[in-house]
């Protein structure tokens, strides 16, 4: 280790962070190129040649020629992951934005049908063990 300076490792560690680096914004660059769906099949095809063949040159041209819909398509699938979200949790729960209400919700509207007489104790029994069921 003596043989090798301080600064020729921090050096040779920055080199590597930049390498890791280069090579995440290559696969989301390819990644970008299958997602795209404006471009036709032969537009894909030459740019992942030219990403391939000329990994360096290839990356730059097309970040800075497709950077901005890049970053477009990035948004619109993060809003669309989102909401896919939020519908599942209001699936999930059955809130009422969710257009259930849950068991919780189905007891309270048994238990005010009963109070105001358009079902009978009974009938509330058999649908309240139905919904606890």
């Amino acid at each position: 280790m003596d043989d090798y300076p301080l600064l020729n490792v921090f050096w040779t560690m920055l080199w590597f962070f930049l390498w890791i680096m280069w090579l995440f914004l290559l696969f989301k660059v390819i990644t970008d190129i299958f997602r795209d769906h404006s471009l036709n099949g032969w537009a894909k095809a030459g740019w992942l040649i030219f990403c391939i063949v000329l990994p360096y040159l290839g990356v730059l041209v097309y970040v800075i020629a497709r950077g901005k819909s890049m970053g477009a398509r990035d948004v619109k699938q993060a809003r669309e992951s989102e909401a896919a979200f939020q519908d599942y949790i209001r699936k999930a729960a059955k809130t009422p934005e969710g257009g259930g209400g849950g068991a919780t919700a189905e007891l309270a509207r048994l238990a005010e049908l009963k109070e105001k007489g358009a079902i009978t104790p009974e009938e509330f029994e058999k649908a309240k063990a139905k919904v606890l069921a």
